[in-house]
């Protein structure tokens, strides 16, 4: 798309694609794209702003003087008495402290003003001839201005900034990369990033400023060569010494960005951001959480501080920040306790304040990091199903499935909300209209009734969800653990491996035991037994390390359903942290497995 000026005796801005679809504007005599022409033969008129740039009376009064003139109008009334070339930048400072309101009106008035256009006209020809420092900040400006990027005046600027590149100074190289990432991927664009990689890595070792370097790492993509990256974060390292508690916590989004995970460099910022965590904003730590996730960053002394952080100061923050952080760390894996029961009590004290985004947000953090309030659980949960009845007419029917799942993880039923569910028609809906989540529904569906029939109390509505449950996915081959178990039983008889059972559940290892005798048996023989009390079941399993919480041995919220349901259905159920048990020896493993099914505790209760 360009953008071309006809003379005319009124100004209007004509907007053409380059291919031109058919209903779309075109003129005979637009010039190319590669062409600028002089501003004697360009002219503008303006057209009918578009929606977004409609305002009304409220809008105005943010913007205008005591005279009613608008700070655009007198700007460009003013302009005339200034240099042309260095008045685009300071279009962008109008804006600054406006509401979005606001800052719609005054682009309208700046899109519609004549001097603007001419004001463009002109630094389209100057470009080449300014200086370096009012070109960058020039494309910077027009970019915030929301000038649509695939017109002459953006497309011209990039082009000449690709030519001027090697003048530009690290400042320059900082704004020109501070402007890219606000940009969509284009041809111009794409070129002037790659000869901003070429000379950035040229200048690597000349570059002395943190802020400067972390900009233009900002810019380098996340395919860019790994040689670009390793280059990049040994400056870093060399710089470390001259951090500062901003730069520390800039890093972590610089390098998400980057998609480059460099720990020395997020070890050392984590320490700087936990030695000075008083005072960081919110946003900024909610960044960090965020870029955290990003990288695949495990550092739960980090999480530990800022969410102890935010447990201390939980007076500082509003409801919807403690949502957003508790988001974040559910994300992580993570599970914050003391900020969990604090926010938990806040929700039984005023639950007013929640709508029905916020119930999913919080029952899928509660859910999913099977967490239980301290104390006050039973009216934590009555509470959010309480919240949830009153916006049963208007919640969606996917919105109304994932609450009532995450309430089931948590061993809740909420009768009002599963009666809604099961109507024939929200039924049908969420196993044929939602195409791209149907896999998801049908999962949730599989698990509610489970829980309908496993969970359910007496006054509970007997499960109705007609489901089919899939053929049990395979599971993994775990050598190690069968040896053990061989060992220490003496005979493969005496355990079975991948167990399938109702629901779609599968047992890494089921063991039969004679209750009286405490002794291991054959499943064959268990099989005669007329009276299954004496019969003693374990189901052992064995759990990666994304099913428990962050450095814990904390079940999260799908595996503590499970070993909830097999503990039901009669097994001791018999927990183990695979990666840790893959850690120990031969000897240390036997013993585990022993004490674990052998002990008296094992035979008072389950794991």
């Amino acid at each position: 798309m360009c953008v071309c000026f006809a003379g005319k005796e009124e100004d209007t801005l004509i907007i053409n694609t380059e291919d031109g679809s058919e209903g779309e504007q075109k003129t005979g005599n637009v010039p190319s794209a590669n062409h600028v022409q002089s501003p004697g033969s360009m002219a503008v008129k303006s057209t009918h702003p578009p929606r977004f740039l409609m305002f009304s009376k409220e809008d105005r009064s943010g913007v205008e003087d005591e005279n009613g003139k608008s700070k655009s109008k007198q700007f460009f009334e003013d302009l005339q008495k200034s240099i042309p070339v260095t008045a685009l930048p300071l279009c962008g400072c109008l804006q600054k402290k406006l509401s979005e309101d606001q800052r719609h009106y005054e682009k309208q008035l700046m899109f519609q003003h004549p001097q603007f256009n001419q004001l463009c006209q002109i630094v389209m020809q100057e470009a080449k001839y300014m200086w370096r420092d009012d070109l960058v900040y020039s494309i910077l400006a027009v970019v915030k201005l929301g000038v649509p990027q695939n017109t002459r005046l953006v497309q011209t600027l990039l082009r000449v900034c690709q030519e001027r590149l090697n003048e530009f100074d690290d400042r320059c190289l900082s704004v020109i990369a501070t402007t890219l990432q606000g940009m969509e991927t284009c041809k111009n664009v794409e070129a002037l990033q790659v000869g901003l990689q070429l000379l950035v890595e040229q200048r690597i070792p000349k570059i002395s400023s943190v802020f400067m370097l972390q900009t233009m790492m900002k810019c380098i993509r996340k395919d860019a060569p790994l040689t670009l990256k390793t280059k990049m974060e040994n400056k870093i390292l060399s710089l470390l010494d001259q951090f500062t508690v901003p730069n520390a916590q800039h890093m972590f989004s610089v390098l998400a960005e980057m998609n480059h995970r460099s720990l020395p460099i997020l070890n050392a910022c984590s320490n700087k951001v936990i030695e000075n965590i008083q005072g960081i904003p919110f946003w900024r730590l909610l960044t960090i959480l965020r870029s955290c996730k990003d990288l695949m960053y495990r550092n739960s002394i980090l999480y530990s501080a800022i969410a102890d952080y935010a447990a201390s100061t939980f007076y500082m923050w509003d409801i919807k920040q403690v949502i957003l952080f508790l988001s974040a760390f559910e994300q992580l894996g993570f599970r914050p306790v003391d900020l969990m029961d604090i926010f938990a009590e806040k929700v039984i004290t005023d639950p007013e304040s929640l709508n029905v985004k916020d119930i999913g947000a919080i029952l899928r953090v509660y859910s999913l990091l099977n967490h239980a309030p301290k104390d006050q659980n039973p009216q934590f949960l009555e509470t959010l199903n309480s919240v949830l009845n009153k916006h049963l007419s208007r919640i969606s029917n996917v919105d109304l499935l994932r609450a009532i799942y995450s309430f089931c993880i948590l061993g809740y039923l909420p009768q009002p909300a599963l009666d809604q569910l099961m109507q024939d028609e929200i039924l049908h809906d969420l196993l044929t209209s939602d195409g791209q989540n149907m896999e998801q529904n049908e999962m949730m569906l599989r698990a509610v009734n489970a829980c309908l029939e496993l969970d359910g109390h007496s006054f509970t509505k007997s499960a109705v969800v007609s489901v089919e449950n899939p053929l049990s996915s395979p599971v993994p081959n775990l050598p190690d653990v069968q040896e053990v178990l061989l060992t220490l039983l003496g005979d493969r008889s005496l355990f079975q491996s991948n167990v399938p059972l109702v629901h779609g559940y599968n047992i890494d290892f089921e063991i039969l035991m004679d209750a009286s005798r405490g002794v291991v048996v054959p499943d064959t023989e268990a099989d005669q037994w007329t009276d299954d009390s004496q019969i003693q079941r374990f189901a052992i399993l064995c759990a990666p390390a994304s099913a428990f919480c962050v450095d814990s041995r904390h079940p999260r919220g799908r595996l503590a359903m499970k070993m909830r349901h097999l503990t039901l259905m009669g097994y001791r159920v018999i927990l183990v942290h695979y990666q840790e048990f893959q850690k120990l020896k031969k000897e240390e493993a036997l013993e585990f497995l022993k004490r674990k099914i052998f002990s008296k505790e094992a035979h008072l209760g389950s794991d």
